[in-house]
């Protein structure tokens, strides 16, 4: 295992296992090029703890506060309003003009207030069904843009008002019987060509120009058990969470895949949950994550060990693990569903009969993490 080199970050849940942490810690331990984002856009919620500053980072990547650059590849959906945001929580948090470390693939497809307001009318609609969304808009963009591939608007759009205008008119008319949402089509040509003008975009070669430049570390969103192909549906996300969007961008550089995993599991909003107890809610309470209107309730159980091998598999090879909250008190594990939670003695132990743990983590400050650690097999 080498975290020297380039390293793809995956959740191996349903997503907050940590990974913002564990991207920052990676960030601080050695020099890196870059943070690339490649799947997901806005929904992302990575909390990162360092030095008396707090974020929840979502566009930007959790390597900023150790300085590293942003770049979001062709498979990130970029929402410029939320990007706006964004940076102007991260210079009031002490980082300086934070878009000179933002590069976006001109290739990104771009979320719109048009896919937003639809997003949120079509879950308000399901009532007591709910899939689970976040309500950015993320399924929304996908899915247009496999219905409308030639005008679903993407990201180099923004320097192109002619062509930007085409594209939201076109969304405009389809969504309008669905949602409307307070921006008319000439506002938004404005405001992202202003986004245009204060983002580098970049062509197809700059992920392979940042990776052959020096160490890249590949932050993941969401988790592989909510990942469009092998998750759970229809509570699933738009978006491919396994490494493989990575490894496609990566064409064939060697790297360490490197998993991440709470020491017990959690959910946050609906679908299926195995190991869900309450009691386990109550022990470990959350700081950084609540209800949300759209996304739901905070919800945890027990360390699911069925679902945590499924992740891995699903991944086609995991090299290591990163285990995150290993100052929650005496964790339990089902090692099979239908029978009782067993606690963990030694959970690293655990863990290490699984794969070798190179990441750990024993709260939420940058401070509380080691690596590389070498533990199990």
């Amino acid at each position: 295992m080498n975290l020297d080199g380039h390293v793809v970050v995956v959740g191996l849940g349903f997503g907050d296992e940590g990974k913002g942490a564990v991207v920052d810690a990676l960030c601080a331990a050695r020099p890196t090029t870059a943070v690339i984002r490649f799947n997901g856009g806005a929904q992302a919620a990575h909390n990162v703890v360092a030095e008396g500053r707090h974020h929840t980072f979502s566009q930007f990547g959790a390597g900023t506060f150790a300085g590293v650059p942003t770049h979001l590849s062709r498979f990130v959906l970029v929402e410029p309003f939320a990007l706006a945001t964004e940076a102007r929580q991260l210079e009031a948090a002490g980082v300086r003009d934070p878009f000179t470390l933002l590069s976006v693939d001109g290739r990104a497809l771009l979320t719109t207030p048009f896919h937003i307001y639809a997003n949120r009318a079509r879950e308000d609609a399901r009532g007591d069904q709910r899939h689970g969304s976040c309500g950015k808009g993320i399924g929304e963009t996908v899915w247009y843009s496999l219905r409308e591939p030639v005008d679903a608007p993407t990201v180099a759009d923004c320097a192109r008002p002619s062509v930007l205008r085409r594209k939201l008119d076109a969304l405009a008319r389809f969504y309008a019987p669905l949602a409307t949402p307070p921006h008319s089509v000439d506002e938004l040509v404005s405001l992202y060509r202003d986004f245009a003008d204060a983002v580098r975009t970049t062509d197809s070669g700059e992920t392979a120009r940042l990776a052959d430049r020096g160490r890249v570390v590949f932050e993941g969103a969401q988790g592989v058990l909510l990942d469009e192909h092998h998750g759970f549906h229809p509570h699933t996300t738009w978006s491919t969470t396994t490494p493989h969007n990575a490894r496609e961008l990566l064409a064939g550089r060697p790297h360490t895949v490197l998993g991440v995993v709470r020491t017990y599991h959690t959910r946050h909003g609906a679908g299926p949950f195995p190991t869900e107890d309450p009691a386990v809610l109550a022990r470990f309470p959350e700081r950084h994550n609540g209800t949300g209107k759209y996304q739901g309730a905070w919800r945890a159980g027990h360390l699911d060990a069925t679902l945590l091998d499924y992740a891995i598999a699903a991944c086609d090879g995991v090299d290591a693990l990163a285990v995150t909250h290993l100052d929650a008190d005496r964790p339990r594990v089902v090692l099979e569903h239908g029978t009782p939670a067993v606690e963990l003695d030694d959970p690293l132990a655990w863990f290490g009969t699984r794969l070798p743990v190179a990441v750990t983590g024993y709260g939420p400050d940058r401070a509380d993490y080691r690596t590389p650690v070498t533990i199990g097999v």
